[in-house]
């Protein structure tokens, strides 16, 4: 595909919904809002906000910078605009090492979005009724433990995936995310409005948002840059396949700015909607992913209305695991469309299955693989610790520092719309305070 055939987004807000669909994950319904309610409430909203301006919001501009820039696949990408600016090709790397980690990501991301799905179904056939702790316990385990299940349902949202992404951006992944990201929005404020009902949402507000600055501290604000890190999808290729199918027209600040907000606001949301619900049936809200397979089924399984409820809880689960896989399945297809003599939809297939197959390994590791270890971990967590804990700071970084320092200064400068004070805050932010950042939280993940 040239350059001038390359995809565009039909719209600013299409895009908008896209970068946020990838944002909004597994991550969002759990992981930020336990975040807050432990670790201060209010004050690490503000802190986890501050990261996401000094960290975040630059690293995000960065990676949609070089995407525009190239008009092609991440790797392309940063080799054309190193050798434009006179840099070593090797830059290169950065974009390679972005793509290599959305497809490992996609592989155990599926296998997760496999277990939604099959939760979806177990809500509408009222698997979850009358069932005690360890009931439900039993269920999560025997689906671990049943290969054949888990590749049913991993296949499944494989399947999904592919079909959508084969389908290109206008059509594959801007129709999905225009009709997900609302039917998201809609089932998380049916669920608030739930929670309003429980008699508990007070104590849920409070979890959330009282301030209580004696829990912050280096580990908390570490924790908190390195959820702004990852809550935006940085350092895994996407925002740079995305930013390549967006046009000159759009201020890359802004948009960032109105990514992070919904991203944000839809996190928020799902704590209002998931602590209620918790506090109400006298549950703990500091399980991770045991609160989502494990703890509110059993709620879900035990209220008035608990099917119907559940339901909603899984298709919404469902739907930001969706969002966030069509979006890690396309840089590696924007670099087979691109590199290779395969159609958009040959490439999709061929992505898809390599995924697929990698993932039926991830599987694997909870049952007959289950003795196999990397490093000492499962096949899962292996690739779940080298993604997030190596791959994708490091990528990350690359990307920032990059723009900051190889990149002509004033057309960097240009192009994002800053000049005086607000471009030498960017410099001091770009160039300073977001590698710094980042290094902190590489460094903290390997402690």
């Amino acid at each position: 595909m040239s350059k001038l055939s390359h995809a565009q987004w039909s719209s600013k807000m299409a895009f908008i919904l896209a970068a946020t669909g990838s944002a909004v994950g597994l991550g969002n319904i759990w992981r930020f809002s336990y975040m807050v309610g432990d670790s201060g409430g209010a004050a690490f909203v503000l802190v986890y906000l501050a990261c996401v301006a000094l960290v975040g919001l630059p690293i995000l501009v960065a990676e949609w910078l070089i995407g525009r820039r190239g008009q092609e696949n991440p790797i392309n990408s940063m080799l054309d605009l190193a050798r434009k600016s006179g840099r070593m090709p090797a830059w290169a790397v950065v974009g390679a090492s972005g793509v290599l980690a959305a497809f490992l990501i996609l592989s155990f991301y599926s296998v997760i979005g496999g277990w939604s799905l099959s939760y979806t179904l177990g809500s509408i056939t009222g698997q979850f009724s009358g069932q005690d702790s360890d009931g439900i316990g039993a269920l999560f385990s025997g689906l671990l433990a049943n290969p054949t299940a888990l590749t049913l349902w991993h296949t499944a949202f494989m399947a999904l995936v592919i079909f959508i992404v084969a389908r290109g951006v206008t059509k594959g992944l801007e129709g999905a995310v225009r009709t997900l990201m609302p039917a998201l929005v809609i089932l998380m404020v049916i669920l608030v409005i739930y929670g309003m009902t429980t008699g508990h949402f007070g104590e849920a507000m409070a979890f959330m948002f009282s301030p209580d600055w004696s829990a912050i501290n280096g580990e908390v604000v570490l924790a908190a840059m390195g959820q702004a890190f990852f809550t935006l999808s940085l350092g895994m290729g996407i925002m740079m396949a995305y930013g390549s199918y967006l046009g000159e027209d759009v201020s890359l600040i802004g948009t960032a700015r109105t990514v992070i907000i919904f991203d944000t606001v839809i996190a928020l949301l799902a704590g209002m909607a998931i602590f209620p619900i918790v506090f109400a049936n006298g549950l703990s809200p500091g399980e991770g992913p045991g609160l989502i397979f494990v703890t509110l089924p059993l709620a879900f399984g035990n209220m008035a209305g608990g099917t119907i409820l559940g339901l909603m809880f899984f298709l919404l689960l469902t739907f930001a695991a969706l969002t966030s896989a069509i979006s890690l399945l396309e840089p590696t297809v924007e670099l087979l469309e691109e590199r290779t003599p395969l159609s958009r939809v040959a490439a999709t297939l061929v992505a898809g299955v390599a995924v697929w197959a990698l993932g039926i390994a991830a599987l694997m590791s909870f049952n007959v693989w289950s003795e196999l270890s990397i490093a000492g971990l499962n096949i899962f967590d292996f690739l779940d610790t080298l993604t997030s804990k190596f791959m994708l700071p490091l990528t990350g970084l690359g990307a920032i520092l990059f723009v900051a320092w190889r990149l002509d200064r004033d057309s960097v400068l240009g192009e994002l719309g800053l000049s005086g004070v607000q471009a030498q805050l960017w410099q001091v932010v770009a160039r300073v305070v977001a590698p710094i950042g980042v290094i902190a939280v590489f460094v903290y993940g390997l402690i």
